[in-house]
Formats: structure tokens, C-alpha cells, sequence
């Protein structure tokens, strides 16, 4: 057994693909046309992580009810958690890519983390290892 997807409501898609792709590093493994359950038209986007197994799929906001939950999926808190090697390396590429960080970086006991905001809104951790010093 294996998480597969976990889904993200956007507003585009593009833009969606844009921010994670060309901005944040991920892989395109999917974009095809795909219908809603009622026969309109949409797309299957699915964004991962380089090496990862888990992907997301970027889900096209469809509907008032749909559109109200982008970028607080998850209530307004952290619900998405980035885990990378070189947290400075990779911090100063989002930063310098125009990633909106809402907390500065600071040390936990699981690592160092900072939070930043997605395409969405939504909030995400950066996470790293802590300096070996």
C-alpha cells in the first residue's frame, strides 16, 4: 500500500504548473485531457518531487464551493511539508524564484523549517536537517 496523490485546488492550471515545475523543482508527470464526472472538460495535472513516489494532483477549482477552499484546504495552518537536503541552498532559490516565506527560517528539534505560501496560498513547510556544527 502507498499514499499515491494528494490533491491541491487552484485557480489555473498553469499557473499551478508554473509555480510547482519551474519554480519550486518538481517533475511534470502528467497534464492530459480528462472530463468531470458530468462531461466537462478538464485537465489531469499530476506535479512531484524529483525521486518521489507520492505526486499531487493540481485540481482546477470547480464551483463556488471549490473556488472558497483555495489556499486554505487545510484551515489556514501548515498542511504541505517540503523535506530537502541543503535547507539554505534551497531556500534562497525560492526565495530568489519570488517563493513568499511568511516565517523566517528557525531551528526545531525535527530540523530547520520556514513556512512559505504556494501559488494557492496555501501553507507549506520547508524543512531541512539542522547545521552539523
Amino acid at each position: 500500500m502507498k499514499l499515491d496523490l494528494v490533491a491541491i485546488v487552484v485557480d489555473e492550471y498553469d499557473s499551478a504548473i508554473e509555480f510547482f515545475v519551474n519554480v519550486l523543482g518538481f517533475e511534470l508527470v502528467e497534464d492530459s485531457p480528462s472530463l468531470t464526472n458530468d462531461g466537462r472538460a478538464k485537465r489531469w495535472v499530476v506535479v512531484r518531487p524529483p525521486g518521489a513516489q507520492t505526486g499531487i494532483l493540481l485540481a482546477r477549482a470547480d464551483g463556488d464551493g471549490q473556488s472558497a477552499v483555495v489556499g486554505v484546504q487545510v484551515g489556514g495552518r501548515v498542511g504541505f511539508f517540503l523535506r530537502v537536503d541543503d535547507f539554505d541552498a534551497a531556500f534562497e532559490r525560492m526565495r530568489a524564484a519570488g517563493v513568499e516565506f511568511v516565517t523566517a527560517p528557525r531551528a526545531e528539534p525535527y530540523g530547520r523549517v520556514a513556512v512559505f505560501l504556494d501559488v494557492a496560498g496555501n501553507r507549506w513547510d520547508l524543512l531541512g536537517p539542522l547545521p552539523t556544527n
